[in-house]
């Protein structure tokens, strides 16, 4: 059956989550017509996040309401390339998101900005360590953008999710309460803190009494009334710890839902067609210019949207698909190190420390995704890694999400999975244990990448994609230390009991860890080690843009989600003020 083509449109957007969202407003903004595909239903929070509906843990953490189901797209994964990988039934290590909002409906709201090194890591270490310093294994590289570059485009995303928080460095001046090792913003954050609970009060106060620097975690989970520059009103955070993996019933959690799509959609140079998974970028002739898109609809239809421009900014597993489904890049082959497409796939490295008191009650079910307290002491190069055999580090954090009702169950080791003495520890302990977070960097190795699968394909008959990853020895040994220093701190609090959780052995699928996978189709100083340039156009199409987190050549101890919406902002501001002038290379290899 022939694709029916349909009219012509200057922009063409793949996916309508963070980064899709914000290029779709910037491009409208600037008088574009914008039609934007999304795999998705359509989302709305008084319809689907109804204040008596949306606080259910069945529904929306066992049952993934708002998760790509995998019968639609799954990916198939194994830990090395000699493996064969196998496919994902279930989720359970990420959480790709699904329809208008993407995985920003269901995100924890944590908004860290990247620090100004971390853009041009490999330099920077070499630097400070010497030539020859950094692990053989790890294939670090830098961005090709720096801070200068990408402070406005945060201080932009700031403004529109109305962040919650205390600046460290302003205008490069140190501020009390506020991250000291933070980049120098140029404005205070939008809004003031949230209130803490006394969990992260008790992390903070022993973490200042052992010399560290405690600050509120930035979060896009508001603390008072905001509108944002769209004219998006939000109201404050209710602490309801039903946050992450759910949507927000009080327009407290800044998503695309809540700040930017009720703008968008008042504008009639914007459509949306939901329910439609776009199958490949389509090109010319020539392979180097993109010429629109084809998707398919619900009933298997299929359908041409032709364009000028093409920019694809869904969930980072589905960009790299889709550059490799369309031919877009040379595939990356780890056995030669050659080719680009599918390079640099990293993810997080989870670690944590459990305690249990006798004397306290932290009220476990007041939380949410983003309240707490932090400290960067022992995050990224904020530490001196002489002679310590490994580069990177973590935010460690207490951030209380809510006692989930069903799942919140924190017991020692070694207590009986179910019966009568679990239900003891049970009622023992939940009241009065917490966690400390480490949040942890990922870097990029040989052979950790993404391709397509050889043996597995979705419904359409098109290849899953393949995700090789382990985690290398360089993270490993960085989990260990920065557990220990978590552990540290929390002795110093002075628990009945500690229990430390690193990260160790092989990556599991099985329990969730993070939805923080990035890279893939990374950006870079020239097309040799990268496939977009510093404002995310492809080095080969140039009327083609891939934005969002799989455009980071590595991940270092942060959230990414503030980075790869700033990376959006970036990528629209160069499309209207340079490439709409000149079209063709912004940057010339």
């Amino acid at each position: 059956m022939m694709a029916t083509k349909l009219p012509h449109t200057d922009v063409a957007i793949i996916g309508l989550g963070w980064t899709g969202a914000i290029v779709a407003s910037e491009l409208t903004a600037a008088g574009l017509d914008v039609v934007a595909i999304e795999r998705g239903p359509w989302r709305d929070t008084a319809r689907d996040f109804s204040i008596a509906s949306v606080p259910d843990e069945l529904r929306y953490v066992h049952r993934q309401e708002l998760m790509l189901r995998t019968a639609q797209n799954t990916v198939t994964v194994r830990n090395n390339p000699s493996e064969t990988a196998l496919p994902m039934r279930n989720w359970g290590s990420f959480h790709p998101g699904n329809g208008t909002g993407g995985a920003g409906n269901h995100w924890a709201g944590i908004t860290f900005r990247f620090q100004p090194e971390e853009f041009r890591l490999k330099s920077y270490l070499q630097e400070r360590y010497g030539a020859t310093a950094i692990p053989d294994e790890l294939t670090l590289q830098d961005w090709g953008t720096d801070w200068n570059e990408m402070e406005p485009f945060y201080t932009a995303f700031d403004r529109i999710v109305g962040t919650s928080g205390k600046a460290g460095n302003l205008r490069g001046q140190i501020q009390e309460g506020g991250n000291p090792f933070e980049g120098p913003r140029s404005e205070e954050y939008p809004t003031k803190p949230l209130r803490q609970p006394y969990g992260p009060v008790l992390f903070a106060r022993a973490a200042a009494e052992m010399g560290y620097r405690p600050f509120p975690v930035p979060s896009s989970l508001i603390s008072e009334p905001y509108t944002n520059p769209l004219g998006v009103t939000m109201g404050p955070c209710t602490f309801c710890g039903f946050c992450t993996n759910y949507g927000c019933a009080n327009y407290s959690k800044a998503s695309p839902i809540v700040n930017i799509l009720p703008a968008l959609v008042r504008r009639k140079n914007f459509m949306a067609r939901t329910n439609s998974e776009v199958l490949k970028v389509l090109t010319d002739s020539t392979g180097k210019k993109a010429t629109g898109v084809l998707f398919a609809d619900t009933s298997g239809q299929e359908w041409e949207q032709p364009a000028d421009l093409v920019v694809v900014g869904a969930f980072t597993f589905e960009n790299v698909r889709l550059m490799l489904l369309s031919g877009i890049g040379k595939p990356y082959d780890p056995s030669t190190g050659e080719g680009t497409t599918g390079r640099n796939y990293c993810y997080q490295t989870a670690n944590g420390v459990q305690l249990f008191f006798d004397d306290k009650n932290f009220n476990p079910f007041i939380g949410g995704g983003a309240v707490g307290m932090g400290i960067d002491e022992f995050n990224n190069d904020n530490f001196d890694h002489s002679g310590l055999g490994f580069f990177g580090g973590g935010s460690i954090r207490v951030t209380p999400i809510g006692a989930a009702p069903i799942s919140y169950r924190p017991v020692p080791p070694g207590t009986p999975t179910w019966g009568k003495e679990w239900k003891k520890a049970t009622v023992k302990n939940y009241l009065s244990a917490m966690s400390i977070g480490c949040e942890a960097s990922s870097y990029a190795t040989r052979n950790n990448y993404l391709s397509l699968d050889p043996s597995y394909t979705d419904r359409f008959g098109r290849p899953l994609l393949r995700i090789t990853f382990d985690f290398p020895e360089n993270d490993l040994r960085m989990a260990q230390y920065c557990t220990s220093k978590v552990a540290d701190i929390a002795r110093h609090m002075g628990p009945r009991q500690i229990v430390e959780n690193p990260m160790k052995g092989h990556w599991n699928t099985v329990p969730y860890q993070s939805s923080h996978v990035v890279g893939g189709f990374i950006m870079g100083e020239n097309p040799t080690n990268s496939c977009v340039n510093k404002y995310l156009q492809s080095w080969d199409v140039p009327n083609l843009f891939v934005v969002g987190a799989s455009a980071f050549p590595q991940n270092p101890g942060y959230n990414p989600t503030g980075t790869a919406a700033a990376l959006a902002f970036k990528a629209a501001d160069a499309i209207r003020n340079i490439y709409l002038k000149d079209p063709g290379p912004m940057v010339r290899a």
